[in-house]
Parts: structure tokens; C-alpha cells; sequence
């Protein structure tokens, strides 16, 4: 999927350039041809190719039984105990 995604990077960014420098083309005309052509669908792609994973870490996280900020150590008690004056 990343080889993907480089190769249609290479491609919009040469768009781009041919937009900004073409005679009837403007900076403009390339920022929103980078944006919508490069930009928004990378983005897309790229989250919707790491879904599986996603989940999969979710699903890791849920069945493991330690608490994950504490280094690997059982969770403990969260509240500690309250100390009785005599």
C-alpha cells in the first residue's frame, strides 16, 4: 500500500508543478490540485488500509491483563487506603 501511495504522490506533485508553471496556470490552481488530488485521497487510503490494524491492536488491548501506563505491572488498587487514627 505505501508503494502505492509514493507513486500517487510523484504523480500529483507532477500535476502540481505543471499547474503552477504552465501559462495559464497559477500557485493557487497547484495548492488545490495537491490538496484534492494528493492530499484528501492519500488520507483516505491510508486510514481506511489501516482499519485491520487498528482493530486488531483494539482487540490486543482489550484481552490483556495489564494496565498499559503502568509498565507492564497488575493493576493495582486505584484508591488507597484510607489510614484510622487510633
Amino acid at each position: 500500500m505505501l508503494i502505492v501511495l509514493v507513486g500517487w504522490g510523484y504523480v500529483v506533485l507532477m500535476m502540481a508543478l505543471a499547474e503552477a508553471s504552465g501559462p495559464s496556470g497559477s500557485v493557487l490552481g497547484a495548492i488545490v490540485t495537491l490538496l484534492l488530488y494528493g492530499a484528501l485521497p492519500m488520507g483516505l487510503i491510508w486510514y481506511v488500509g489501516g482499519a485491520r490494524g487498528r482493530a486488531k491492536a483494539r482487540r490486543a488491548a482489550e484481552s490483556a491483563d495489564v494496565d498499559p501506563g503502568r509498565g507492564g505491572e497488575p493493576a493495582g488498587d486505584p484508591v488507597a487506603p484510607v489510614r484510622e487514627e487510633p
